[in-house]
């Protein structure tokens, strides 16, 4: 029997509580929904903000190729993250080479192997997120989650009534994303992932500047850095429940095959990430970190 201290027996009281919760949300929202003035605003707002003239049509097929990748890195950016949290002390230790590469006076940097893991994958993400900026811009794509018009607040606030009302707003995002799914979007890549490597870079032990210390403080920056990722987190579970419940196919076939239809590629396409992603997190133990950091530096267990 579990003790009662356990976290398990708090979801005994959260789940029950948080289905309370959410049926009354949805009983609110149906009820506003059958107020006059609430249907006046959700014919003038229909949840949606016209795009410009030259906004593009559809997805490319590098932005399929980004999607898929960004997960990937996303998966082991947070699994590493919640180790360096949750972990004791490492079973091992990587150590750079001083290879020329930093000042004679400097110790080589030495960092716990999640540490280590959490810093490497870090430096993929951003570079995948390097290209990704430049391929949004170079496309146009970028006018399909940046707002261009202050009817995007009312839109989105339609949108999110019809959410609740689970009378889902009628928009295809093959052409236009409604206005609340541009507000998340614009919010995870222009405000989330720009903050949280902001601050992960001032948490990382590479970073030994005394002056940025003083300037931003270390307690701070880690509640803002965690704050990222659990908003990273609540933003995965409700785009990941929505892809399901608006459409799995179609949306599955936008994002994964860069397809406007309702076929399985996409469903395949994602069936095989998942595998690819399930392998590597229980082949990324000890002993295969052990030997991919070791191309880089020195592994020791103390």
């Amino acid at each position: 029997m579990p003790n009662a201290r356990s976290p398990w027996i708090k979801l005994v009281w959260v789940i029950p509580l948080m289905i309370i919760l959410l049926a009354a949300v949805v009983l609110f929202a149906r009820g506003i929904r059958g107020l006059p003035v609430t249907q006046a605003f959700l014919v003038d707002f229909p949840g949606a903000s016209p795009l410009p003239s030259f906004a593009p049509v559809g997805f490319p097929a590098w932005l399929a190729w980004q999607h898929g990748l960004n997960v990937f890195f996303l998966l082991f950016i947070v699994r590493s993250g919640w180790q360096i949290r949750s972990a004791g002390r490492p079973s091992l230790f990587w150590t750079r080479r001083n290879a020329g590469l930093v000042r004679s006076r400097q110790a080589p940097a030495r960092m716990g192997i999640n540490v280590w893991l959490h810093l490497t994958v870090d430096a993929l993400w951003v570079l995948n997120g390097v290209i990704f900026y430049v391929l949004l811009f170079v496309t146009g794509q970028w006018v399909r989650i940046v707002p261009v018009s202050w009817d995007i607040v009312p839109n989105a606030v339609s949108a999110a009534l019809q959410y609740a009302s689970l009378d889902w707003p009628i928009t295809d995002g093959w052409v236009n994303y409604n206005a609340l799914q541009t507000l998340s979007y614009f919010s995870i890549v222009f405000v989330a992932a720009p903050l949280a490597l902001a601050t992960g870079i001032r948490l990382s032990p590479l970073c030994t500047s005394r002056r940025l210390g003083e300037l931003v403080p270390l307690r701070a920056t880690r509640a803002v850095h965690v704050g990222v990722m659990v908003f990273f987190l609540v933003f995965i579970v409700i785009h990941v429940t929505l892809v399901f419940a608006t459409g799995a196919l179609r949306n599955l076939n936008h994002m994964y095959a860069a397809q406007s239809d309702d076929g399985w590629t996409g469903f395949w396409i994602f069936t095989a990430s998942l595998v690819v992603m399930l392998v590597a997190w229980f082949a990324a133990g000890p002993r295969l970190l052990r030997a991919v950091a070791s191309l880089g530096g020195t592994v020791t267990t103390r």
